[in-house]
């Protein structure tokens, strides 16, 4: 069974940002918030009746408007051109808790039981989109992987066919250092031979 939605609100940056939630937990997690903004006093439950049926018109949307006005909840709200940050520090910060709260105005079963169900299709799109956005950044990673692998695979390849052609190269040094070697030692043979030839033709 859907459960009961409740109105919540914080700001961030300089948006003031509402959303119909069955829970704080709940509200956190769609705000992307990994503290407890309703224990530093940064969050709070919303009473205010035309806030709450902004949100209860789109269960599980986040919806903002300019940090510090009054106008109405939107899902795509702009900042108004005049608006400076000197206006936006000077102004009163509306997220904190007042003594003195106006009751909410009621829903009936069946729009609750709507709006929860809303929540949940809100809630399950938005676990969908992490997912898909999860298996892109898995299949991006393993392409990377991949990618990495065979470009190591490949230095490594070339590095076996260099060290394979230098140890060829080496052979065959080595065998020309004999070879040099030998025909040193034999051209010194021959020339004492053909020394001693000379010197007694010479008589």
């Amino acid at each position: 069974m859907a459960r009961k939605l409740k109105t919540y609100q914080t700001s961030l940056g300089f948006f003031d940002m509402a959303i119909a939630a069955p829970s704080m937990k709940a509200a956190l997690e769609a705000w992307g918030s990994k503290s407890n903004l309703f224990h530093q006093g940064f969050a709070r439950e919303v009473d205010d009746p035309d806030v709450i049926a902004a949100t209860i018109s789109k269960p599980g949307i986040i919806l903002r408007r300019p940090v510090g006005s009054d106008g109405p909840f939107k899902q795509d709200a702009e900042l108004p051109s005049d608006l400076s940050r000197e206006e936006v520090k000077d102004r009163p910060k509306k997220h904190r808790a007042k003594p003195g709260k106006r009751s909410p105005r009621k829903m009936n079963d069946r729009a609750g039981r709507t709006a929860a169900s809303g929540y949940e299709r809100a809630q399950r799109q938005r676990e969908s989109q992490r997912r898909k956005e999860e298996t892109a950044r898995a299949k991006e990673r393993e392409r990377r992987e991949q990618a990495i692998a065979k470009a190591q695979a490949a230095i490594e390849e070339a590095e076996r066919a260099h060290e394979q052609r230098a140890g060829g190269i080496d052979t065959e040094r080595a065998a020309l250092e004999r070879r040099s070697q030998a025909e040193d030692e034999r051209w010194e043979k021959q020339k004492e031979k053909l020394g001693i030839a000379l010197r007694r033709a010479r008589g």
